[in-house]
């Protein structure tokens, strides 16, 4: 079951890597909470339907106290508080700088993991996280900057610190999610741990729209654009849909920090389809980078 975790584990990194190509184009138009919203909204009818066809049971009545605190911590804390930490990281700092800082997640699971679980890693393992982490952050590291952007990045220091302590808050949640979905699910079904999860995102993006004032546009407007409904439905399949409940079957079924390296691949996964779908040019940088990290993630399988 290990080796089964670990490909569930890859199988999150691919359909994250896919589900963008559907979120960058709606987000633009309908704003990123309106996508998260509507998004887990999708993805909870999706596992309703799913859970009734291999349960028999289509809402999660049968999860215990604890499976529904630990779980709804962990869709607050991986959905809710890290999504709105790494967006404002964007605002701050930019994308490309922002997920440096998720692609050394895997350290964080790996310490919550030993620290809270007591798991500890193979050496050949830890060694892989190393090469994965490595190779990921020399897909997502930026260019060298000219003496001019440093200059100017100097200026701007207190808002880069901001965005930078935003990325850092957004990949400690990102983390703790992890560590509360292994918790919280031990040997519970996890299409219903899912469910769980995702209500409790939906309560979460609910409250945050009322208090930001942004309940109108998410709940009336923003369903009367249909291209970017379509969108977002045709992302939902891939993001919280498969990508989450093979992520909550990964931290299941392996170490957490293994499973938490392997989903990290989303960056160098999107190199394929942003070349051959999107016609983006890529670097030798990244394309080695993305070998590097291949490389890493095979010792994973070699146990």
């Amino acid at each position: 079951m290990d080796k089964l975790g670990a490909l569930a584990a890859f199988g999150t990194a691919c359909c994250w890597a896919v589900s963008p190509l559907f979120f960058e184009s709606s987000s633009k138009k309908l704003g990123a909470l309106a996508v998260n919203f509507w998004k887990v909204i999708f993805a909870f009818a999706f596992l309703t339907l799913t859970g009734w066809i291999s349960r028999g049971i289509p809402l999660p009545t049968d999860a215990t106290p604890r499976a529904w605190l630990f779980l709804s911590l962990s869709g607050i804390a991986g959905f809710v508080f890290s999504d709105f930490f790494m967006f404002n990281a964007y605002v701050y700092i930019g994308a490309r700088k922002a997920v440096v800082f998720q692609a050394i997640t895997p350290f964080f699971t790996a310490f919550f993991a030993y620290l809270f679980l007591g798991e500890t890693m193979a050496p050949v393992r830890f060694i892989g996280m190393v090469i994965v982490v490595a190779g990921i952050l020399m897909v997502v590291v930026p260019r060298h900057q000219t003496k001019e952007e440093r200059k100017n990045e100097e200026l701007k220091m207190p808002k880069l610190r901001k965005g930078y302590l935003f990325a850092f808050l957004s990949t400690v949640f990102q983390a703790a999610g992890l560590i509360l979905s292994k918790v919280g699910l031990g040997n519970y079904d996890v299409i219903a741990g899912t469910q769980i999860r995702i209500l409790a995102a939906i309560v979460g993006f609910a409250i945050h729209a009322l208090v930001i004032g942004q309940s109108k546009h998410i709940f009336v407007e923003s369903p009367k654009d249909k291209g970017g409904m379509r969108s977002i439905f045709a992302g939902s399949i891939f993001g919280p849909f498969l990508g989450v409940v093979f992520s909550l079957f990964a931290v299941q079924n392996t170490q957490a920090g293994t499973a938490s390296t392997l989903m990290a691949l989303t960056p160098v996964l999107i190199i394929p389809p942003s070349v051959l779908i999107l016609k983006q040019k890529t670097s030798w940088k990244e394309v080695v980078g993305a070998t590097v990290a291949v490389c890493g993630a095979a010792l994973f399988f070699m146990l």
